[in-house]
């Protein structure tokens, strides 16, 4: 198998070629894309090729272009110490077959190789160490960045990029707070139809009588006050992307007509005759266990099947303590560019207090802080006792969401797996399951005061005791 590596950096050359050969692969190396493009007309062509991003003269993406037109079947793996939304959109819009962060693991490479040859079944795993801090640096505002050096958000750069090309329906899922609508706008700005609007709606923050109105649009004389015609988000968005914020808390009638919308691309404004026809892109975004309010009937289960053709996973800000610098600077710097005043800096003590904090309300509750900060610390450097000040009003929230987050998220586990057995009943099983451990955990709390654990648990007496009663039936033989 002949396998070229193009790269101007010699040691990853050096160390690149000899694991592929140690893999029987017969490599060729080039020190950049202007001598490895004058071998096209003097070599046979290669079945697969590793190109760095950043070289002179030419540079890997245009190698890339003039590679694929060359030969469109051929098997491209983009490599660059720069992994953020821009590059690896423009790499895969390309057509590159992987995009691998620099610095790699040499058997993961292999690996890869393996697999774009179609010679490997293994699934690889495609994470990537740390390397510089890494921003979304095309976004048209500073406000749309997403920004970080973990390997979790290498992933999910490289999946935005993967993705942004192809017209699949996307769900994110992620906690409050984790930056979900950014993922939603960097697929929306590198895929095709970034010249099209981009229209984000959170259906929780719609009351329910409104929604269907603000989604489809409606006729004048409609309903009360529908004084004149409405252009719904659908029509809004016609080209280009919809977004639908904490999905979850559809009302069950307008999930039907989504699910048709999805489906036929097609829907009727409210008291409306004429078939409105769109081409819309729906991005849907959820902090809730969406098949959980499947479970519980409570969401349409194919709906979650339209919507969740691919998931992507916003990670929470406690998986990835090590983007904290890099986030806390961006944030410190536009509070300084609003309040019209020179930025602040955090001392390492400081930077350590922040890395250690839970974060139940994730990037957006560390904004929150940063702008705290900027706005009450009395000089341009932020210690450490300013931070655990600024901190210490959520401290107590904190270790009560990150209990709640716990329990939540090993319930939606269990209910994953429980659907994946195919059982059934799932939600009495469960209630009769919370109702014991909470009952009996007051009680342990309590000594066996029945009274005193009603009254911490916020029921009556009689609904302990009946339920205690229901729970030590025993039972008929």
């Amino acid at each position: 198998m002949r396998v070229w590596v193009v790269d101007d950096d010699r040691s990853v050359r050096f160390v690149l070629t000899a694991a592929l050969r140690d893999a029987d692969f017969a490599v060729q190396a080039f020190d950049g894309a202007r001598a490895a493009l004058a071998a096209l007309d003097a070599e046979p062509l290669p079945q697969l090729v590793f190109t760095d991003v950043r070289m002179p003269d030419v540079d890997g993406l245009q190698f890339l272009e003039a590679l694929k037109t060359r030969a469109p079947e051929l098997p491209v793996i983009v490599m660059s110490a720069w992994t953020d939304v821009s590059s690896t959109a423009k790499a895969f819009r390309g057509g590159a077959h992987e995009f691998l962060s620099k610095p790699f693991d040499l058997d993961h490479a292999v690996q890869l190789a393996w697999q774009a040859l179609g010679l490997s079944d293994v699934e690889g795993d495609t994470g990537a160490v740390d390397v510089t801090a890494q921003v979304d640096t095309n976004s048209r505002d500073e406000d749309d960045r997403l920004i970080g050096e973990s390997p979790a958000m290498h992933d999910l750069f490289r999946a935005i990029g993967r993705l942004a090309q192809v017209p699949l329906s996307v769900l994110i899922s992620g906690e409050t707070g984790t930056g979900k609508e950014l993922v939603a706008r960097a697929l929306h700005r590198e895929s095709p139809r970034r010249l099209n609007p981009f229209i984000a709606l959170n259906t929780a923050a719609i009351p329910a009588e409104l929604l269907e109105s603000e989604l489809f649009g409606h006729e004048a004389g409609s309903f009360t006050g529908a004084t004149r015609r409405r252009i719904g988000r659908f029509e809004q968005a016609d080209g280009g992307s919809l977004f639908l914020d904490e999905i979850g808390d559809m009302p069950a009638a307008l999930q039907t007509r989504l699910l048709r919308v999805l489906a036929e691309g097609e829907f009727f404004r409210v008291g409306g005759r004429e078939l409105i026809r769109v081409d819309v892109r729906v991005i849907a975004a959820s902090h809730q266990p969406l098949e959980i309010l499947v479970a519980e009937g409570r969401f349409r289960a194919d709906l979650l099947h339209r919507l969740d053709v691919v998931r992507l996973r916003v990670p929470p800000l406690r998986e990835r303590s090590s983007d904290i610098p890099a986030l806390a600077v961006h944030f410190l710097d536009r509070a300084g560019a609003r309040l019209d005043a020179t930025p602040k800096r955090l001392t390492l003590d400081a930077l350590r207090v922040l890395e250690t904090q839970p974060w139940p309300g994730n990037v957006r509750e560390l904004e929150n802080i940063c702008w705290r900060l900027a706005a009450l610390a009395p000089s341009t450097i932020i210690h450490a006792a300013e931070v655990r000040e600024a901190t210490r009003s959520t401290q107590a929230v904190a270790s009560r969401d990150v209990a709640d987050d716990a329990w939540e998220r090993a319930l939606a586990e269990a209910t994953r797996a429980a659907l994946a057995r195919g059982e059934s009943d799932l939600h009495a099983r469960a209630k009769s399951r919370f109702d014991t451990v909470m009952l009996d955990s007051a009680l342990a709390h309590t000594k066996g005061h029945r009274q005193r654990a009603a009254e911490v648990l916020g029921v009556g007496r009689n609904t302990l005791t009946r339920k205690l009663g229901s729970k030590r039936k025993p039972r008929s033989s």
